[in-house]
């Protein structure tokens, strides 16, 4: 009788084990799906080893085995428990992170997944060159030294710091195509589902049918059906968002991280891990080469470019030596003196848009902010409309005529009178990408415009078919939150407003300096990527910050002196790792007692004082669905201080007196 050691998407340490009846035998292997009794239930399971005895008494038999071959492989098991490890998860509920949810419902099911052609949309978005391009002295450079890594099956860590339209593309497809030349497969992540039509497009052109696209917005049995390629060896690239690094490719040669700074590759479930960084260690698993791109990296990146951890590689200078686009800073508050209101367009960026629109040129305006009006308050006893379970203002969104929650999704009807003092004084503040489009409608009367942002694009598809016909020129003006401000390649886009620059700036967040200026930076470089030059304009009411003067003039390492002298003063990432607790309960008296009290157990077992313990403190939004949320952070020189002490005293629990405790390592 064999006996497996098998681990469950459950937050308990495990492993627990299993025998192995006859009849399964020659079936259970590691890495096997099965099912087994777990307390009165039947859950799924991974097996992560065999041995042929056990010391425990009455164990308990595997039910079934649901694969017919094992679904992951020694290192992917490998690459889970790091996982599990670091990101302070079970060892379960990372192997099922990396098995798609569909592979699991089609073996519960026994029904193979059904393969289908690549969605149509998908192939003609973009008119994508087969042919490689002959690189300039810096792509050259790059590849040179990709290459010899890739032939000599080292592990090494390139950061491609090019500026928007540098051709960082060109390097990661011919770098693709060196380890397709060496028998080897890739993967190539990219941070929004926006983005993967263009993406895949000319990676299709190049590659053919040895592509295989992973996101979200696929279909179960289209997504289902790519793993099964992928798994079988037909795809030998993948394409995709966060989850696609976990691909079941066999030989794994190369990973491109594009936009490696975004925060969407931040998983925001159990296990919360960064893709980015689980790219490098699946890589180092696997000897294989990593590539991070972006104009503008990570501070933590850039750091570890600079310390030696890994490789940097610049490309300074935009294809053809096309020029950077002119970015003008507008300071709003002279508008304000010279209106007496707050105007959503300047008089600059008005100009320029009549003026590109009767030229025949495109526009893109940025705005991070969704809805019509932000909040509605009270102008004669200053009463602001929020929601009831979060203390949050409601936002005003006139295509559905509805009082939204961003965060909960509660809705209501607009009001007319104050509910608070019944005075009629009640008026709409604040600009979102509805009312921009509203207002350009008004000013811009025969122009064509769209919206880009998750109200418009919820739709599966959406997303395909506004980039193409923005593509095909059917579009004039573009609206849109961040999904528009990287990655898009439209050579007759002349212009980029950024209808405020500030949105970002004055969040509570150590990296809202970092953010204002990768999102002002990302969305100028969509201007001026043809032969027709560019122009940005940005509206700001603080134009002399460093992080809006940086990206005036399309400066990261001017940026990141200052930025990091201001994170190393403060020993913040990249100078030290943190870990938040977010406690969340009905009863915000219990919410803090439970903080407290586990604060005061960890202070006890911190004996080395080697964790920096701060807090609790309210959570910047401080109820949220009808919870209560208190914040307690960790800080410390290493991850595993931090994941020690708290396995220590708290262990795998996740709730203490009813509160519900979040563990969130290195949180964005």
């Amino acid at each position: 009788m064999k006996f497996a050691d098998v681990v469950i998407n459950r937050p308990v340490e495990g492993p627990f084990s299993y025998s192995v009846p006859d009849e399964l035998g020659e079936q259970v292997k590691v890495g096997s799906c099965v099912q087994v009794s777990f307390g009165p239930r039947n859950l799924t399971g991974y097996v992560v080893g065999l041995s042929p005895k056990c010391d425990i008494k009455n164990i308990k038999p595997i039910t079934s085995v649901l694969d017919r071959a094992p679904l992951i492989d020694e290192k992917m098991l490998e690459l889970t428990k790091w996982i599990s490890d670091y990101y302070y998860s079970s060892w379960g509920e990372a192997i099922s992170a990396a098995v798609p949810a569909v592979i699991k419902r089609t073996m519960k099911s026994k029904r193979r997944a059904k393969k289908e052609e690549p969605e149509e949309d998908e192939i003609r978005f973009i008119d994508g060159s087969d042919k490689h391009l002959s690189p300039n002295p810096e792509q050259k450079h790059a590849l040179d030294s990709i290459k010899k890594c890739i032939d000599k099956k080292k592990h090494e860590v390139f950061l491609l710091h090019g500026v928007t339209g540098s051709g960082k593309t060109e390097v990661y497809l011919q770098s693709i195509a060196h380890a397709l030349e060496k028998g080897r497969s890739s993967i190539i992540l990219v941070p929004e589902i926006s983005l993967t039509p263009q993406t895949v497009a000319r990676f299709r052109a190049r590659f053919g049918d040895k592509i295989a696209v992973l996101h979200s917005r696929l279909l179960g049995s289209r997504r289902a059906s790519e793993w099964q390629r992928i798994f079988s060896g037909e795809a030998q690239i993948v394409v995709g968002a966060r989850s696609a690094i976990f691909a079941p490719l066999k030989n794994l040669g190369l990973v491109v991280v594009d936009e490696e700074h975004e925060t969407s590759y931040k998983q925001m479930d159990v296990p919360r891990y960064n893709a980015r960084d689980v790219a490098i260690k699946r890589a180092e698993l696997s000897n294989a080469v990593v590539i991070l791109g972006s104009a503008t990296p990570s501070l933590e990146s850039f750091y570890a470019a600079r310390k030696g951890r890994y490789t940097l590689v610049e490309l300074p200078e935009r294809i053809d030596a096309r020029l950077l686009p002119e970015v003008n800073i507008i300071d709003m508050r002279d508008e304000l003196t010279k209106t007496k209101r707050f105007p959503i367009f300047s008089l600059p960026l008005k100009n320029w848009i009549e003026k590109d629109v009767r030229e025949d040129k495109q526009v893109i305006l940025f705005l991070n902010r969704r809805g019509f009006s932000t909040f509605i308050s009270c102008r004669k006893c200053g009463y602001v409309l929020s929601c009831k379970r979060c203390n949050v203002s409601l936002t005003y969104h006139f295509h559905t005529k509805k009082l939204t929650c961003h965060h909960c999704s509660y809705r209501q009807d607009p009001v007319d009178i104050c509910p608070q003092c019944n005075s009629s004084y009640v008026k709409y503040w604040g600009t979102g990408t509805e009312k921009v489009e509203s207002e350009l409608h008004r000013f811009f009367p025969s122009a064509r415009i769209a919206r880009m942002d998750t109200d418009s694009t919820h739709k599966r598809g959406t997303h395909e078919k506004v980039l193409t016909n923005f593509k095909n020129h059917k579009i004039d003006i573009l609206v849109g939150t961040q999904m528009i401000a990287k990655g898009l390649d439209f050579p007759k886009v002349t212009l980029v407003g950024v209808v405020s620059a500030d949105t970002a700036l004055n969040l509570p967040d150590f990296r809202s300096a970092e953010r204002t200026f990768n999102l002002l930076t990302q969305v100028a470089g969509r201007a001026g990527r043809g032969d027709l030059g560019g122009r940005v304009i940005i509206q700001t009411y603080t134009p002399g910050h460093y992080a809006i003067q940086s990206a005036k003039t399309h400066d990261y390492n001017n940026f990141y002196a200052k930025e990091i002298s201001f994170r190393k003063e403060l020993d913040l990432p990249p100078f030290s790792h943190m870990v938040s607790l977010t406690f969340r309960g009905r009863k915000e008296e219990k919410v803090l007692k439970v903080a407290n009290s586990l604060k005061d157990k960890l202070e006890k077992r911190n004996r080395s004082k080697d964790v920096h313990i701060v807090g609790p403190a309210p959570a910047p939004i401080s109820r949220m669905k009808g919870t209560f949320r208190w914040n307690l952070f960790l800080k410390s020189d290493k991850v595993e201080n931090i994941t020690g002490l708290l396995r220590n005293v708290l262990g795998t629990r996740k709730r203490e007196g009813g509160v519900i405790i979040t563990i969130d390592v290195e949180p964005c």
